[in-house]
């Protein structure tokens, strides 16, 4: 007989979620009464995502889980076929620098989103499949490197840096917990510093980054200026910040604070307290995820649950990360909270997969 799904990963969910379309009306209140004449403007196009969002959530929670262990192959491709068609000039748009974008009218697809999400499962059912071989590198996990190289290379050929991180570190997560020999983590250490290096050297804006990171007042005007206004908005927040409504920082100051910077915005209008309770809510997420993940039946259902529930976790991380000056910009949503339909949907559907994972646990 099969369990109800886990009610508190579902309510923890939908309070983010609520509470994000709440902050993108205060983050993003001024700047869309300026742009489009409606203040209401991005949270009526989240709203829609996010109905669609959870629509999707109770389908996919109510779909066995093993269905995409028969189907990998196919979501892969799939998957694939979308990072190739968003590079075609008049197939893919460019916003923000990058031909990442299915445009819609006013709507954006960013299948590099789903690709994560693709990338996830076909790495669960390999591990799943060839558990004996993950000591040895070359039969057990060469062939998820040669995927994951031609998959992360589409996505920087957008360029998407972050978006390329998050897929590869989570990858490389799901490979640690499988056992894989310590060797190849410090072999694959030195390899990415190197490549890093490299990908910095041959895109000057890389490089812009990283010296507006280190000292982001060489240039407040320039490529410094998102994370000065950032902490602009950080610092005055206080224990109980300065009012919900109340910022500062998005009167034309932080640049597109709905997005990857709403965390700011959320530090600036309910302070350390805020801070505390959405802080308190991923770690909920994150610890119901990795119990679904331990109490899962098979090997493929555990890499499935701790791959998409440390997904999230990583980009969560890299995202707070960014607004609090720790690494350099990187173009990286906070999962549930910022503005952004695609990353939103990608996010819902992997809940969905968790929740039908423990309600068949």
């Amino acid at each position: 007989m099969k369990k109800k799904f886990d009610i508190v990963l579902f309510i923890a969910v939908l309070i983010l979620i609520l509470f994000g379309l709440v902050m993108i009306y205060s983050a993003s209140s001024i700047w869309a009464g300026y742009k489009f004449h409606d203040a209401f403007h991005y949270v009526k196009q989240q709203s829609l995502f996010i109905v669609i969002g959870i629509v999707l959530l109770l389908i996919v929670s109510k779909i066995d889980y093993k269905n995409y262990y028969k189907k990998t192959n196919i979501i892969l491709g799939a998957c694939l076929l979308l990072l190739i068609l968003v590079l075609i000039p008049g197939i893919g748009s460019i916003r923000n620098g990058s031909r990442s974008w299915f445009g819609i009218g006013s709507f954006g697809i960013q299948p590099s989103e789903f690709a994560k999400l693709g990338l996830i499962i076909f790495t669960s059912k390999y591990l799943s499949n060839s558990n004996r071989f993950v000591k040895d590198i070359k039969k057990g996990v060469l062939p998820i490197l040669l995927v994951l190289l031609l998959f992360f290379g589409l996505v920087m050929l957008q360029p998407d840096l972050g978006t390329g991180l998050v897929i590869v570190m989570s990858i490389i997560a799901m490979l640690f917990i499988a056992g894989v020999n310590m060797k190849f983590f410090y072999i694959s250490g030195i390899i990415g510093v190197l490549g890093i290096v490299v990908l910095i050297l041959i895109a000057p804006y890389r490089m812009d980054r990283i010296t507006s990171f280190l000292n982001p007042w060489s240039d407040p005007l320039g490529t410094g200026f998102q994370i000065i206004q950032s902490l602009y908005a950080i610092g005055p927040g206080g224990l109980l910040g300065m009012g919900f409504l109340n910022s500062r920082q998005k009167h034309f100051y932080l640049p597109e604070p709905q997005t990857d910077f709403i965390f700011s915005i959320i530090s600036e209008e309910f302070g350390v307290l805020g801070v505390i309770i959405v802080s308190a809510l991923f770690l909920l997420i994150l610890y119901r995820g990795i119990k679904i993940a331990l109490n899962a039946k098979n090997l493929f259902a555990k890499y499935l649950a701790f791959g998409m529930i440390f997904q999230m976790l990583f980009q969560t991380v890299m995202n707070l990360m960014v607004v609090i000056g720790l690494i350099p910009v990187t173009g990286v949503t906070l999962p549930f909270l910022s503005y952004g339909g695609s990353s939103l949907l990608v996010s819902m559907i992997s809940i969905g997969i968790i929740l039908n994972i423990s309600r068949n646990s």
